[in-house]
């Protein structure tokens, strides 16, 4: 058996190629939407793409699986109960796909979502017993699929007892320790509250040493500790329009152009027809100077998640970036959240933009120390954009917490005149939501430099909840 695990840091997501060496026959599991490296793999290997599957509709980025088929002759596998909007042949529970001396059999395991399927692999070559379980978003490592993300309380606490029934039966009390688990959501998701950060874990392990599974002692207590909203972290705005897109079929991307370059006279008109600037620098380079009314989400394994909080869904795209190399890593992570390319990228970066005359603002960055003496002068109010389960751990006297998730749909809150310091774990969230607000009219915003981790260090004063 040849089996690849492809991971997306920016996304916390894993997706999987499983194939046979004797037939040359593979599948792709959970396929993200740059598909190339799936065809790259299979290549090397003497494989052939035959099939492709998603474990479920999922929330937090748009699958590949459209480009799969639309690269090669594969068949694509649905869950009979899944309204699946693209052409599929449905799999039902407890049916094998067999692949040569694989067999993959569908697990319907409910829980995360109605629909979602975990895939149990046989290895004849190494002997009778299971070999893996690529298990979705419903075991995780450390962790449990949160099942809040598609209703009410109603139907969280209704998928919650189908998790724990999956849990236990599917799982727990029918497969052998040595079983490894590799699942979809892994460190970086927010489909979990506690993810560990390795990529996989097995049967065994989980059953001894999962947290969740280890503070309950019968199933009301298992849905009881599964919607402890205070521990899930809170969910970008993008994540409403995942699902039902992979649901559809997301739209196939083509033949991708190259964002064009744009002079800094070219980037002002673009601006003036509505474009969004996304400075994509480092929070230091953009308080130095940006342009005014830019968005600072820094070039990094959060950028896909920060990009889709502060954006709007229809965005059109204009890229502020510290090296040219890096426009495509930047326009993967936003095409991977469901928009278009960018419509183009600043020539010749912020030296370009200054030496042209064009207007530049700073952003003030202030230390714990100095924020302490505003605090105790009662001239500053603080934002905390942490998630609660930060918060509840020691967080500044007298702040406000609004998570990063929820800043968008409630940034008027907050007075357009009073100055406020913005804080988060180190500095790269609350630079995140310092430009959202001085791009939405408040102009006395603060970047605490180091946030709580700072604040922490240097013996500073915390409350707990």
């Amino acid at each position: 058996m040849i089996f690849r695990q492809f991971y997306l840091p920016s996304l916390g997501h894993a997706s999987y190629l499983v194939g046979d060496e004797e037939t040359g026959r593979a599948l792709i599991l959970d396929a993200q939407r740059d598909v190339t490296g799936y065809f790259e793999t299979a290549r090397a290997e003497g494989l052939r793409i035959c099939y492709a599957i998603d474990t479920h509709g999922h929330n937090d980025y748009l699958s590949g699986i459209s480009e799969v088929a639309a690269r090669s002759d594969v068949e694509l596998l649905g869950f009979h109960e899944a309204c699946l909007g693209y052409d599929h042949r449905t799999v039902k529970d407890g049916e094998l796909i067999e692949i040569g001396d694989i067999g993959i059999e569908v697990l319907h395991t409910p829980g995360h979502t109605p629909e979602h399927v975990s895939l149990l692999v046989h290895d004849r070559s190494a002997g009778d017993e299971p070999t893996m379980l690529l298990s979705g978003g419903a075991l995780l490592v450390g962790d449990l699929g949160r099942p809040d993300l598609l209703g009410g309380p109603d139907e969280a606490r209704s998928a919650a007892r189908d998790l724990c029934h999956t849990i236990q039966e599917k799982i727990l009390w029918r497969l052998p320790d040595h079983v490894e688990v590799f699942p979809t959501h892994v460190a970086g998701s927010l489909c979990g509250a506690n993810i560990g950060s390795r990529l996989s874990t097995t049967v065994g392990y989980e059953r001894k040493t999962n947290e969740v599974l280890a503070r309950v002692s019968s199933s009301e207590e298992f849905v009881d500790e599964c919607l402890r909203l205070d521990n899930l972290p809170a969910v970008p705005p993008y994540w409403r329009r995942m699902r039902a897109q992979n649901l559809a079929g997301p739209k196939l991307l083509g033949v991708l152009p190259e964002p064009p370059s744009l002079k800094p006279y070219e980037v002002v008109g673009a601006v003036a027809e509505g474009a969004v600037m996304l400075d994509a620098r480092s929070p230091e380079a953009f308080a130095g100077g940006h342009i005014p009314g830019a968005l600072n989400v820094g070039l990094s394994t959060s950028f896909a998640t920060w990009a889709g909080t502060v954006l709007e869904e229809d965005a059109a795209v204009l890229l502020v970036l510290d090296e040219p190399r890096q426009l495509w890593e930047a326009t993967w992570q936003l095409l991977r959240t469901g928009y278009d390319l960018p419509v183009g990228w600043l020539s010749g970066g912020m030296q370009a933009w200054r030496t042209s005359g064009e207007a530049v603002e700073a952003l003030e960055m202030i230390a714990v120390r100095d924020l302490k003496a505003r605090l105790d002068g009662g001239d500053v109010t603080v934002l905390d954009v942490r998630q609660p389960a930060e918060w509840a751990d020691g967080h500044i006297a007298g702040a406000t917490l609004i998570t990063g998730a929820e800043l968008p749909a409630r940034s008027g809150e907050l007075p357009l005149g009073d100055p406020v310091a913005v804080v988060c774990g180190s500095g790269y969230r609350s630079a995140v939501m310092s430009s959202l607000l001085r791009a939405r009219g408040h102009k006395r915003v603060f970047n605490v430099i180091g946030g709580m981790s700072a604040w922490s260090n240097a013996g500073l004063p915390l409350e707990h909840d």
